[in-house]
């Protein structure tokens, strides 16, 4: 693993070519928005420097990997949420049991569940797309 670009995002190296992954089934929140740094260095302490196995899943309309990721043996797509980093990605979920981390991670204030209505990144990017949506609801599940 060579780089983590944010919560959800990092580079990986395979011999000699480097591939941007998205992880699969969650979102976190972008780098502007609250939790934005924290997120990315949860997911750095999870993954940096240490080997990295992808179970690829496509690719997004960005051109990026989609997949699940391991990181020394932790499924970093499910710490994340667990550690109240990230969200499960309703739009684009492929494992539902990742919604039994985040009900649990709610339920005990970590990370992002520590502040009173986290608004979704998707939530976020709509409404950075559309000011006028600002007084919207959260989104959060």
């Amino acid at each position: 693993m060579v780089a983590v670009q944010d919560g959800d995002t990092l580079t990986v190296l395979a011999g000699s070519k480097q591939t941007r992954v998205r992880l699969d089934s969650i979102d976190a929140p972008e780098m502007s928005q609250a939790f934005g740094k924290p997120s990315k260095d949860s997911l750095a302490e999870l993954c940096m420097s240490r080997p990295a196995f992808v179970r690829e899943h496509g690719k997004d309309r960005n051109g990026r990997t989609i997949g699940r990721v391991t990181c020394a043996g932790v499924d970093a797509n499910a710490e994340q949420v667990r550690r109240g980093m990230a969200w499960v990605f309703d739009r684009y979920v492929t494992d539902y049991s990742l919604y039994a981390q985040q009900d649990a991670a709610r339920l005990s204030r970590r990370g992002l569940w520590s502040v009173t209505d986290p608004i979704a990144p998707w939530e976020w990017r709509r409404m950075r797309r559309s000011p006028d949506l600002a007084g919207a609801g959260s989104g959060a599940k």
